[in-house]
């Protein structure tokens, strides 16, 4: 019997799930598998804790929902004040969505609302990165820099403009310092604004660490610091996507920690909730807030379920449950294990290039050659082959091509729950590495012994 869903890839006939353990999910016919990338980031808990799913319970037995247009609910009211207590300095309201799309349409309007509530209509301009990925509703897609992603609709996105990402493992120039390397990029930001016009450019966009286009890549020491300073001095936004990279992803709640700068906007999603339920946010500044609330008073923005009651308590129960049972050092402890087992094995690997990220955030590139890192063919589609031959072995990888520049390169993305333990990191690493080799025999890269 065919499937009704519209399916996202209506042509693979996919498992059924039926069942989540601990870091596995199980489908229909009992088989088990490893959820080493969170689904896509989503599930930092796993998929079975029991005090995230009571807190759902009690809530919608009490109230599921309540339209914000009428209510505000408790359970919004204490997810706010606990992010806002650990946020980035300046970072004082929340605005509560359903996803991380969501939270960057929002980031954009808020933006160019704030601007329009100052007077300074002129600025519409965004500025974002190549090689980054924002969301897919269409504000999104429009300044993220998929270039695959994009192309079937350029027709109908916003006009957006896109930089250097700092990509050092590619885009560092010999015998440059990382110094040297940020401020080349920092330099490039402001001569793209002052080739918009200063007063035309509303933002500047960046993931943290960069995620599924190309694959967990962290900026270099100060490169944040120095873009920050770029933005403050022409009166531009600074927005940070930490959809995938934040809530403790990275080994702090706020990925931006770590680079010791703090955003005007920031947005965050997925391990928000660890997939228990819908839910996304974004950050916002208590200069934008004053600033809307003394104008107009009324954000020109809004969707059915901002502010979802079960969603909000549901994140809540995460976000305890991630500080009370510490487990901000396990990323810690077993991001570094996974990291170094991944180098030592492919040290002297002829086809892998980099091993990167930070916490539980890993990028595998692969490449045809290390020393030029020249990209496989993109019509073998190594990375497609590495998930069919790790999902075969019970495990779930996160792969992407076109991660140099949407078309050519191949790349693993991999993030595991925070509550692996070091034999799970083991074990990961264990079955990736065999679908790593089966998949360049399967594809003709190597030969089978």
């Amino acid at each position: 019997m065919s499937s009704k869903v519209f399916h996202r890839m209506p042509k693979q006939t996919l498992p059924v799930a039926v069942a989540g353990e601990g870091i596995e999910i199980i489908d229909s016919t009992g088989k088990r598998y490893i959820d080493a990338s969170g689904g896509a980031a989503v599930s930092c808990l796993g998929h079975s804790n029991q005090r995230v799913i009571d807190a759902i319970k009690q809530q919608a037995q009490t109230l599921p929902y309540a339209h914000t247009s009428f209510f505000t609910t408790e359970a919004s009211e204490q997810l706010a004040d606990y992010l806002i207590e650990r946020a980035p300095a300046g970072l004082d309201h929340v605005y509560f969505v359903s996803g991380g799309s969501e939270a960057i349409e929002a980031a954009l309007k808020l933006a160019r609302q704030y601007f329009v509530e100052k007077g300074e209509r002129s600025r519409r301009h965004f500025i974002a990165r190549r090689q980054s990925y924002h969301g897919n509703t269409l504000g999104a897609l429009a300044i993220g820099g998929n270039a695959w992603r994009r192309e079937p609709f350029l027709p109908i996105l916003i006009e957006s403009h896109h930089v250097s990402p700092c990509y050092a493992y590619r885009e560092r120039l010999d015998g440059e310092t990382d110094e040297v390397y940020a401020q080349r990029l920092a330099d490039e930001l402001e001569q793209k604004i002052l080739e918009l016009g200063a007063e035309n450019v509303a933002a500047f966009v960046a993931e943290t660490v960069v995620g599924a286009t190309a694959g967990a890549v962290p900026p270099v020491r100060e490169y944040f610091r120095k873009i920050r300073a770029v933005c403050d001095r022409y009166g531009v936004l600074l927005i940070l996507d930490e959809i995938m990279s934040g809530m403790g992803r990275t080994g702090h709640l706020f990925a931006c920690e770590e680079d010791g700068v703090a955003p005007d906007l920031l947005t965050i999603a997925k391990g928000l909730g660890a997939g228990y339920q819908p839910i996304g946010a974004t950050l916002v500044s208590q200069r934008i807030y004053d600033t809307i609330v003394g104008g107009s008073g009324y954000f020109q923005h809004g969707h059915t379920y901002i502010g979802h009651a079960t969603a909000c308590a549901g994140a809540l129960a995460v976000q305890h449950v991630i500080a009370e049972d510490r487990l901000l050092d396990n990323v810690q402890a077993r991001g570094e294990q996974l990291r170094s087992r991944l180098r030592e094995r492919y040290a002297q690997h002829p086809y892998v290039g980099d091993v990167r990220g930070r916490g539980l955030f890993v990028g595998v590139e692969l490449v045809k050659d290390r020393a030029s890192k020249a990209s496989f063919d993109p019509s073998l589609k190594l990375h497609a082959a590495i998930k069919r031959e790790a999902f075969a072995r019970g495990l779930m990888v996160y792969p992407m091509g076109g991660t140099v520049d949407g078309q050519n390169g191949d790349h693993i993305l991999l993030a595991p729950p925070f509550i692996c333990t070091a034999q799970d990191i083991d074990t990961i690493e264990d079955r990736l590495a065999a679908a790593i080799g089966a998949a360049l025999e399967a594809t003709g890269v190597t030969k089978a012994a």
